[in-house]
């Protein structure tokens, strides 16, 4: 999937925890949400991400999928490929994805897309899990796709960790 003219890519990422927010078992990831994503918004090529209240250690884990307290979930806009992979495969991000078994569960299934936004626009969570069901459920399109559909991405290949979770 090339990146249109005119577009940023977007992505969400959701998981469930193995404990609520809270509880000492994900207190190392709760604890880390701010240096993370504060190293993500200072970013090379970073454009937006979804907000919770904005109060320290919580990130987003209060934007609940379903009303369920441990199902926590990252939307953010990329200005292209590049940023996106550079901050996930070579930053603090890594270790962080790298003991993301630690904190949460197994889903079993698909927990991360992409797709591409109009420069400027903000997606909403209930049209960025739209794209994750049509990810779910159909081929990889234009409309929503992974690492694997994007030639230009190659940090993937060999920066990725173990599979311990749905990729």
């Amino acid at each position: 999937m090339m990146q249109p003219a005119g577009y940023h890519l977007a992505e969400l990422n959701i998981g469930r925890l193995v404990a609520e927010p809270g509880d000492p078992r994900v207190e190392p990831f709760m604890k880390a949400l701010d240096a993370v994503n504060g190293l993500g918004k200072r970013s090379d090529g970073f454009v937006w991400m979804m907000e919770g209240s904005g109060e320290p250690g919580k990130g987003n884990t209060e934007t609940k999928i379903g009303g369920d307290a441990q199902f926590v979930s990252n939307l953010t806009v990329w200005e292209d490929v590049a940023s996106l992979e550079k901050f996930v495969w070579n930053t603090l991000h890594r270790a962080f994805y790298e003991r993301r078994a630690e904190w949460f569960e197994l889903l079993g299934e698909q927990h991360f897309v992409m797709w591409w936004v109009p420069a400027g626009h903000q997606p909403t969570l209930d049209e960025a899990l739209a794209r994750l069901d049509e990810l779910r459920e159909n081929d990889p399109s234009d409309r929503a796709f992974g690492w694997k559909d994007l030639p230009q991405a190659t940090l993937w290949k060999t920066r990725n960790c173990a599979q311990v979770a749905a990729q």
